[in-house]
Formats: C-alpha cells, sequence, structure tokens
C-alpha cells in the first residue's frame, strides 16, 4: 500500500535568503487576492468567473506590465500552483456534495504565508541543505531520516520562523505486526487526558493554562502601545512566539501519546464527542440569561485546551499505517452504565472519580468504568454495525 506522508523541518535561512523568501509569499499573496477579487466581483454581478487557464494567461500579461512587473522575480510556476489552488477552493465551494463549503477569503500579510513548489526536479535535498529555484542552497535542522519519493515542497512561515514541508509517497508493508492485539478502550477527559480500559491513566499537559498568565500580560502590554508602532509589531511577535510554543508542546504531547497508543494495540476505541457543543457557551440571551457562565467558561477553555480533535486525528491515520483500526462509539450513558451488570443511573457516578453501582454495589474509578463501556461498544459495533 503506498500513501503520501509529510516531513516538516526548520530552515535556517540567511538574511538574503529570507528577503527572497519574504518576496516570493508577498507575490503569491499578492497574486491570489488580486484573481479572489476578481471572481468575486464577477459573482456580484452574475457572471461566470475565472478558472485556471484564462487566469494564467491573465497573469503573464500582468508580469509584463510595469505596474506588476514585480511579478516576474517569483518563480513562475509558484503563481501557477496559487492559481491552482484558488480553482480547488472555488470548485470546492460550488460542489453540491461538499460539507460546510464557503468562498475563499483574502490573504492578511504575515498570517499564513506559505507557498510551494510543485516540481519535485527543481528541489535539491541534501543531508542538512536544501535547495530551491531563485533562492540558493538553505541549511535546515534535520530532526529525522525522509523516505519516499519526494512530490512537492511547502515553504511556511510560522512566528518568525521559515519551515520547509516535503511530501513523499512512500510504500507501507502489506502487514504490520503490533506489539499486542489486544483491543483497548480510551476514555477522554479534562482531569485525566486519557483513561484506558485496562486502568492506566495519562495526565493532561494543559497546554494553554500552564501559559496562560504570561499570554495574559502580553496582551495587556500590548493594549497599551500604539498601534502598527515598532513597540507594538515587537509586542505581537512576542505574543506570537508563545502561541506558538503552546501549540508545539500540545502538539508533541499528543504525537508522543498517539504513537504510543497504536504501537501497543490492534483496536482502538473511542467516543464520537461533539465538542463544539460540548465548548458552546452557556451566557445566552437577554431573555433567557444563562446559569453559572463562569464556570462553564471554564470548563470550555479547559476542554479546548485539551485537542481531542488532532488527537483522535493521529489516531485514525497512525493506526491505519499500522494496519490497526479506530472504532468511533456514542458517548451517551457511558458515564452512567455500570461495566459489571450494564444498569444505567445518573446516581452511579457519585463524585467525579469514584463509581459505585446501586445494583451490584460494584466500585472502581468512574472514568476506568468508562473507558471499559466505550470498549464494550466498540465490540457490539464491531459485531452489529454502526447502528448498534
Amino acid at each position: 500500500m503506498r500513501i503520501k506522508k509529510a516531513f516538516k523541518f526548520r530552515l535556517k535561512p540567511t538574511v538574503e535568503q529570507a528577503q527572497r523568501l519574504h518576496e516570493f509569499a508577498g507575490s503569491t499573496r499578492f497574486l491570489w487576492n488580486k484573481v479572489l477579487a476578481l471572481n468575486l466581483h464577477r459573482l456580484q454581478q452574475k457572471q461566470p468567473i475565472l478558472y485556471y487557464q484564462e487566469l494564467d494567461f491573465w497573469s503573464k500579461l500582468w508580469k509584463q506590465s510595469e505596474e506588476y512587473g514585480f511579478l516576474r522575480n517569483c518563480p513562475a510556476h509558484l503563481l501557477q500552483q496559487k492559481l491552482r489552488d484558488l480553482e480547488r477552493a472555488f470548485k470546492d465551494y460550488f460542489d453540491k456534495k461538499q460539507p460546510n463549503k464557503r468562498l475563499p477569503k483574502l490573504k492578511k500579510r504575515g498570517i499564513n504565508d506559505s507557498f510551494r513548489f510543485p516540481e519535485p526536479k527543481q528541489i535539491k535535498l541534501e543531508y542538512r541543505h536544501i535547495t530551491l529555484p531563485k533562492v540558493g542552497r538553505i541549511r535546515f535542522y534535520r530532526s529525522g531520516e525522509i523516505v519516499g519519493d519526494i512530490k512537492n515542497v511547502t515553504v511556511s512561515r510560522q512566528a518568525g520562523h521559515w519551515y520547509f514541508s516535503v511530501q513523499v509517497d512512500c510504500e507501507l508493508p502489506s502487514s504490520v505486526s503490533t506489539l499486542s492485539t489486544q483491543p483497548i478502550g480510551l476514555d477522554l477527559g479534562v482531569k485525566q487526558f486519557v483513561t484506558t480500559s485496562t486502568g492506566e491513566h495519562q495526565s493532561p499537559i494543559n497546554s494553554f493554562r500552564q501559559h496562560e498568565k504570561q499570554l495574559g500580560q502580553l496582551q495587556r502590554r500590548l493594549s497599551r502601545k500604539k498601534r502598527f508602532s515598532s513597540n507594538w509589531k515587537r509586542q505581537r511577535r512576542k505574543i506570537t512566539q508563545l502561541h506558538q510554543k503552546i501549540a508545539n508542546s500540545r502538539r508533541d504531547f499528543q504525537h508522543k501519546l498517539s504513537t504510543k497508543l497504536c504501537k501497543n494495540h490492534a483496536m482502538i476505541v473511542v467516543e464520537a464527542l461533539k465538542i463544539k457543543n460540548m465548548s458552546k457557551s452557556a451566557s445566552g440571551d437577554l431573555e433567557h440569561p444563562g446559569s453559572r457562565v463562569a464556570a462553564k467558561s471554564g470548563l470550555s477553555k479547559s476542554i479546548l485546551d485539551q485537542g481531542w480533535y488532532e488527537f483522535k486525528r493521529q489516531l485514525d491515520y497512525k493506526s491505519y499505517w499500522r494496519g490497526g483500526l479506530v472504532v468511533e462509539v456514542s458517548p451517551q450513558y457511558t458515564s452512567q452504565r455500570c461495566s459489571n451488570c450494564q444498569q444505567v443511573d445518573a446516581r452511579n457516578r457519585q463524585t467525579q472519580e469514584r463509581f459505585v453501582c446501586l445494583n451490584c454495589h460494584n466500585e472502581m474509578n468512574a472514568d476506568v468504568n468508562a473507558a471499559k463501556n466505550i470498549l464494550a461498544a466498540g465490540h457490539v459495533v464491531m459485531a452489529c454495525g454502526a447502528s448498534a
């Protein structure tokens, strides 16, 4: 089986190389915004939008003009790839089968700056150097081996640093043996990030909560500075770097835990949690004001700090790569049902950690009991189908 995989590394460009990367990002962003504005205007006038073939013709004329001559400094295939990305965004919007479709948006400078080199023949990758067209040989921090056939390279800027991501096409072994074929159920929570059906607990990292006070101080300092001044920009960079640190800590924690679980278990059962509904505000409106708004706000912040969706996404593809399986079950009554006699009663869970069945007097940790119920529901789904 062949899969597509990406490896991401941080670049170490010189001042001249960084300036060139900024120019490329600015040129591709300008082309995206100009073409997007043109197509949005045509939609308002009820005219058909322009697609890649017409837009590529116009972009060549723009590069020959005096006003937009700066586009000539950017490699042509970067501009063409940006036009293809915009075409794909419009096609996804007009696709009736596409859920949550929306129009493409204008790009802002400094936010999600990126561009893609689609032709692997123009990329030369060495041990700790990568050669890019019109940029030259750039050093990078090599944190792992790149395995597979290179398909494209995407360069992006995050928190003041430049990164490149290499997408490869690689072959997976036909059968991947895991260390254990034992299935496992996972109960995701706030106090314990993961509780397994075998009784193991993994404490959360709470990356945002750890830096919440520092982040608040930096944001208050930013509010007292004049907008767009040098001090204001410097303070914004500090906030961006702290946000990047929070995200990196959370991502590192999730990757290590998901890899460990996928290596050791062939089947993993998790709850199909509606995170958007769980983190919804309780403030209400003027006619029907909510209750315990501050407590619900703190709980929602802790829920979003865990990153459950990203964790389940990592479990999905890592289990798939290793020949395993991830099963999602309904979360209803998993915390109220006794894993021994299957009686459902809200009074069974007496506290956050203590579960005592009123029927069979089975007593155990509440999260472990829920994880066992999740595993049992996973077996039912595998045997009888998702409708079970």
